[in-house]
């Protein structure tokens, strides 16, 4: 069963995956490269993918999909909607769905899917990743907002694997009670919590030094990588050296 508990009747050797995730794309690019068939317009990594694209996570083409007759399609419960990967498995695709709110749940679920839906072995990056992540977080803690759009002002808020990434760094993330995972909160509320870390990634609004830190005056910025903080792959190995350095611990 996949993570979100659905059988899911993988053949017993795959030879052609479509990801529609992009973390997910760049994982089997690093571990099973020659079973990668299709990926969704915004895989970036690695730079030089060269694969059929399927539209976006959120509007794949599924018609593309179907000719490139994949056998597991691999996907994620918060990226792509129900109503896709339904229509994929009522055309009898085998469909993977990953559940990831933790770096820990990433370790789990990364590994259960290369065993089972790619029908490959674990991957030693993924052992790189989990010897990365052992260093204890340092002594001192300190709480920060995490916007990921402006226009309107979102936030990341409860049980996401962005806020434990940063809980890991000794970041407290001060929307992390909210009822909502991404809520929308206005920026005058933002700068009156006088959080100790404003964390600006570059993804998915392109946070920069001349867009967003001047929202937040007398307040410490912190511009990180947007894909060392919310992808779950290859860049979980080099997350946490380059996210200490970024956010100054």
């Amino acid at each position: 069963m996949d993570d979100i508990g659905v059988p899911v009747a993988v053949p017993d050797t795959v030879r052609r995956i479509v990801s529609l995730v992009p973390s997910l794309t760049e994982s089997v690019a690093a571990t099973v490269p020659e079973a990668l068939v299709g990926a969704t317009d915004w895989c970036s990594h690695p730079a030089d993918l060269d694969v059929a694209r399927v539209r976006g996570t959120k509007n794949p083409d599924l018609e593309t999909i179907k000719k490139l007759k994949p056998d597991v399609v691999l996907a994620n419960f918060e990226e792509n909607r129900p109503a896709d990967l339904e229509a994929l498995r009522a055309a009898g695709l085998a469909v993977w769905v990953t559940k990831i709110e933790t770096v820990e749940e990433a370790f789990t679920s990364l590994d259960t899917m290369f065993r089972h839906a790619c029908r490959t072995t674990r991957p030693a990056w993924l052992d790189a990743a989990e010897a990365a992540w052992r260093v204890p977080a340092p002594a001192g803690r300190r709480t920060a907002v995490i916007p990921i759009w402006r226009r309107p002002w979102m936030v990341v808020g409860r049980d996401t694997f962005t806020g434990d990434v940063l809980r890991r760094l000794g970041v407290d993330n001060l929307y992390a009670g909210h009822a909502e995972r991404y809520p929308k909160i206005p920026l005058p509320e933002l700068v009156e919590r006088r959080p100790g870390l404003v964390v600006l990634p570059d993804e998915p609004y392109a946070f920069s030094e001349t867009d967003g830190p001047e929202c937040f005056p007398g307040l410490t910025c912190a511009l990180v990588s947007g894909r060392l903080l919310t992808w779950y792959g290859p860049s979980l190995a080099e997350a946490p050296a380059v996210l200490r350095r970024a956010l100054g611990g």
